[in-house]
């Protein structure tokens, strides 16, 4: 007569522990799955940083170009200017 509530209370441990088990198992993997996402958000970020500086070193690349290219002409303005002074005979200071 004993064993009936003794399997029970055996079936009832097991019961509680598996189910234990199985939460701590979820959380885990919960747990882990945030991370990736966590780790992969990161990833991208960073990504996006990467981009970022590549775009800035072009622009500024490109204004060191374009400053080139604006003292080049104010060079030739000036020697035409210089030039056309020449030529009407006028030369200002």
């Amino acid at each position: 007569m004993m064993l009936r509530p003794l399997l029970l209370v055996f079936l009832l441990l097991m019961f509680v522990i598996t189910s234990q088990f199985e939460w701590k198992q979820q959380l885990m993997v919960d747990v882990d799955s945030t991370s990736t996402i966590s780790q992969k958000q990161q990833r991208f970020s960073k990504g996006v940083e990467i981009v970022k500086e590549k775009i800035i070193l072009v622009q500024e690349k490109n204004i060191r170009r374009l400053n080139e290219v604006v003292r080049h002409l104010q060079q030739q303005l000036q020697q035409c200017r210089s030039s056309n002074d020449t030529r009407n005979g006028t030369v200002s200071l």
